[in-house]
């Protein structure tokens, strides 16, 4: 296997997630990784294992947010708003149905 340039290891792909920063070759959002080690305490070993990744790839993701760190969490800010506009203006239907059994 050979190992791609490190520059090449986080894309932006309009037709791919959306556009956001991803790692090559798979649908895991730079978001995911900051995510899953700020949030739920998943180390580097334990995501590049479970999602079949190699360490430098999650290390390459986390280098990408902290040097982009503004813009991510702008643009962060600006999906989640979106999604929260979203759900309001189309409820869960589960939602609905758990609350009225």
């Amino acid at each position: 296997m050979q190992t791609a340039a490190l520059v090449d290891r986080i894309v932006r792909t309009p037709d791919i997630c959306g556009g956001k920063a991803r790692i090559a070759g798979h649908r895991i959002r730079v978001r995911d990784v900051v995510n899953w080690i700020e949030l739920f305490g998943k180390g580097v070993d334990e995501i590049a294992h479970e999602y079949d990744l190699e360490q430098a790839d999650v290390y390459m993701a986390l280098a990408y947010y902290h040097a982009n760190r503004r813009i991510l969490k702008e643009e962060w800010k600006e999906e989640d708003a979106l999604v929260k506009q979203m759900k309001q203006k189309y409820p869960s239907r589960l939602n609905a149905i758990r609350k009225n059994g």
